[in-house]
């Protein structure tokens, strides 16, 4: 078993920047690709970014490439989701997800889930 639990959510005006914290527990981490997703009011769930367990490899969704930066530091058993440039559009809960596979985009892969956190942009 593996508990997430993200911090660093909340309320920013537009152009503006968060760092979201995600702490696992349970399980090793560095074995552990991770994940960020977000779903906004009466949207599906979208994938945001990923990162590998050793941190080589990244992906991005389009909305946010350039804005956002995902890092891991596995002494600390913590991913990083550092967003700039804030936009109205990014306003969602954010969830961060675990997997013992490749980083992948789809959610189903994962198979540890956050309880989330909400970043509101205003415009």
């Amino acid at each position: 078993q593996v508990q997430l639990v993200e911090s660093g959510g909340g309320l920013v005006q537009a152009g503006g920047s968060l760092r979201l914290s995600c702490v696992a527990s349970g399980r090793t981490f560095r074995r552990l690709a991770m994940g960020w997703f977000r779903q906004a009011p009466g949207k599906e769930r979208e994938f945001v970014v990923g990162i590998s367990w050793r941190g080589g490899t990244t992906m991005y969704a389009d909305s946010v490439k350039g804005r956002f930066t995902i890092s891991r530091d596995n002494a600390k058993n913590t991913v990083y989701l550092q967003m700039n440039s804030l936009k109205a559009e990014d306003t969602a809960v954010y969830y961060c997800a675990a997997t013992g596979g490749a980083v992948v985009v789809s959610g189903d892969e994962y198979t540890y889930w956050g309880q989330g956190t909400q970043v509101t942009v205003s415009s």
